[in-house]
This record gives structure tokens, C-alpha cells and sequence, in this order.
């Protein structure tokens, strides 16, 4: 449903709060290791969050990549999916159709737009620090 690079993306910003709720930045090399995440793809995902607000980074010695205090139980699932992957996830067709829509729909459309909605409604409200507290908890887990 999302691309790679999204699910990379999401499972750095769990992983990057979890730390960011202990203080911690953390530099690009621990962020892949502790996704099972390629580094390069990773950098270039995260300079996508950066770019959107998501994440911080700040260089040097003591610098990383981190989530702003007032920002952590703020970022919502649909900033990740819409910085990354844009609003396809809410407008494509099931079968990957250019023009399906109410007027011309293909065998899925009415099945799958239920789906997008549940899917959007559960992106909008789901918080990145609520799957964070699962992780620490030690409910959820970011690699197999």
C-alpha cells in the first residue's frame, strides 16, 4: 500500500522519537541499523523529513537527527505518508487505472474508496508517538 521508501520513512520517525523522548539525536547510521533500512536510502529519506518538518537535524559532534519537543505528540501519520509518497494513497485506483472515478470506475472502486477512507481517517489520526510508546513497551517491533 506504501512505497518502500515510506515504510522506511515511518519506521525511522517511531525509531527517532523513541529517542527523542530520551534526549537523544541520532546520526543516520543507528537509524538504518535499527530499521533494517539501506544507510543511503535512509539519508535520502530523511532529508525528505527534514525538508517537510517532520524531523530535525543539526550537525557536529553531538548532532542527529531529532523530533522538537513540541512537535512529538503532534506528527500524525499523514505527514510521513503525505512528505513521502504525496496524496496518491488517497486518490489512486485499485488496479492502478488512470481515469477510474465514480463515472467510469473499475471492479474495485467501490469497494476500494471505503478502504481509502478508513485508510485516511486511520493515518490522520493515528500519532507517530502512540506507535513509539508501543515500541517501547515492547508491544510493536520496527524489524523482524
Amino acid at each position: 500500500m506504501f512505497s518502500k521508501s515510506c515504510e522506511y520513512g515511518i519506521k525511522a520517525v517511531v525509531y527517532i522519537l523513541t529517542q527523542s523522548l530520551e534526549g537523544r539525536r541520532i546520526k543516520v547510521g543507528e537509524i538504518a541499523e535499527s530499521t533494517d533500512s539501506p544507510t543511503a536510502f535512509t539519508a535520502k529519506i530523511l532529508g525528505t523529513l527534514v525538508k517537510h518538518n517532520i524531523v530535525k537535524s543539526q550537525t557536529g559532534p553531538f548532532g542527529g537527527f531529532f523530533i522538537e519537543n513540541h512537535r512529538i505528540s503532534e506528527i500524525k501519520l499523514c505527514e510521513i505518508v503525505f512528505a513521502i509518497d504525496g496524496d496518491k494513497v488517497y486518490d489512486g485506483c485499485g488496479l492502478g487505472l488512470d481515469n477510474c472515478d465514480a463515472e467510469n470506475p473499475c471492479p474495485l472502486h467501490g469497494h476500494f474508496v471505503e478502504i481509502r477512507n478508513k485508510l485516511k481517517f486511520m493515518l490522520e489520526t493515528t500519532s507517530v508517538l502512540d506507535l513509539a510508546m508501543n515500541l517501547k513497551n515492547g508491544e510493536s517491533v520496527l524489524i523482524r
